[in-house]
C-alpha cells in the first residue's frame, strides 16, 4: 500500500505536467497561470509548517492554528489570482 506521504509526493509530477502545458498553450490567462504555479508555493510553504508543527508542538499542522493559518494565505492568494485572470478573460471576450 502506497503511503500518504509517498502519494503526496507522486501527485507533484502531474500537477508540475499540467504547468508546463498551459505555460506552453497560451490558451490561459496570465494572472490565472501565476495564480497555479502559487499553488506550488503555497505546496512549499506547507510542508515545512506542519514539520515544524509535528517537531515543536507534536501536532499536526492543522492543529496549529497560526502556522495553519499562514499556510493557508498562499492559497488563497493563489486562488484569487486564478479566479481575476479567468474573469479577465472572461470580460476581454465580452468586449472583442
Amino acid at each position: 500500500m502506497i503511503s500518504k506521504d509517498t502519494l503526496f509526493a507522486l501527485s507533484l509530477f502531474p500537477y508540475l505536467g499540467f504547468l508546463w502545458v498551459v505555460t506552453k498553450s497560451g490558451l490561459f490567462p496570465r494572472l490565472a497561470i501565476i495564480g497555479f504555479y502559487l499553488t506550488l508555493l503555497f505546496v512549499a510553504v506547507t510542508i515545512p509548517a506542519g514539520v515544524y508543527a509535528l517537531q515543536k508542538y507534536g501536532l499536526t499542522l492543522a492543529d496549529v492554528d497560526f502556522l495553519h493559518g499562514g499556510a493557508e494565505v498562499f492559497l488563497t492568494l493563489s486562488n484569487i489570482f486564478i479566479v481575476l485572470g479567468f474573469r479577465q478573460a472572461i470580460q476581454e471576450k465580452r468586449e472583442a
